[in-house]
């Protein structure tokens, strides 16, 4: 097999404006490396010697399902259970604030990659509310990640912050050749919709309206008006007085919402 040329400067801005135009996020030009890295095993699978001959593959419209997988390859996913504890406990507090008969308590894990995100939440709503009195939503732009997410098969190491009861409730775990691993149990994977949604459409699909929208660690990789404009979209489909999770790393400081904060990275939609 012909070996690839390494990513010249000039077809890793290619790559950069690629992912920009079709996720929103802004590569830095520090993730040359990672775009390298990452695309480095599809262009030997496929026989190219370049990444210019598959830049032109994926820009040229004939083959959209190469376009999808190289934005799910581009795209970072990096979660576990019970990430940033403080905000189940939130969301723990706002279940426990639920009376009997209200509207249906939604929420929406908004860029969920492989679903530990939405399983937790799950959890939590499980152990709090009567079954058929709440909903999750989980998305996000990556096919590949939503497949793995819908098995609800993990590493047993991502489970390390989730507590003993609910491991025990929700969670299968593995023996023989599964040893090491855990499966969502069955009644819990049923409890959660996954839709692939790109944040950075024009326009969002039909969702309705949420009490509560995680939109964790995923505005770090848009640039400013970009971080805005979907935090915007997102803050449509919430619920006045709905709360919105970010990343602890995040901020939307100056960005003129209608949002106040009320905790570090929680929000309140006013």
């Amino acid at each position: 097999m012909q070996p690839v040329t390494p990513l010249t400067d000039g077809e890793f801005v290619q790559f950069q404006r690629f992912i920009h135009e079709a996720a929103g996020i802004a590569l830095s030009d520090a993730k040359k490396p990672l775009v390298s890295g990452r695309l480095a095993k599809r262009l030997h699978q496929l026989q190219f010697d370049s990444y210019g001959s598959y830049f032109q593959l994926i820009a040229s419209g004939r083959a959209p399902e190469e376009t999808q997988l190289a934005i799910d390859l581009l795209t970072t996913n990096e979660t576990y259970f019970f990430r940033e504890m403080r905000h189940f406990e939130h969301l723990r507090s706002l279940a426990q604030a639920q009376r009997p008969g209200s509207t249906q308590f939604r929420v929406w894990s908004a860029a969920c990659a492989t679903g530990e995100e939405p399983y937790s939440i799950a959890m939590v709503l499980a152990d709090l509310l009567p079954a058929q009195s709440w909903e999750v939503l989980a998305s996000d732009i990556s096919a590949r990640v939503l497949d793995s997410a819908r098995s609800g098969h993990y590493p047993l190491a991502r489970a390390s912050h989730v507590p003993p009861d609910y491991l025990r409730r929700f969670c299968l775990k593995g023996i023989d050749a599964e040893d090491g691993t855990l499966l969502v149990s069955r009644a819990l994977r049923e409890c959660v919709e996954f839709a692939q949604i790109n944040l950075n459409a024009a326009r969002l699909p039909a969702l309705g309206r949420f009490d509560v929208v995680f939109l964790r660690n995923v505005l770090i990789y848009f640039d400013a008006p970009t971080k805005r404009r979907v935090v915007q979209r997102v803050l449509d489909c919430l619920r006045s007085g709905g709360h919105l999770y970010i990343g602890h790393s995040e901020s939307l400081h100056d960005m003129a919402l209608p949002v106040r904060p009320v905790a570090p990275a929680i929000y309140r939609k006013e």
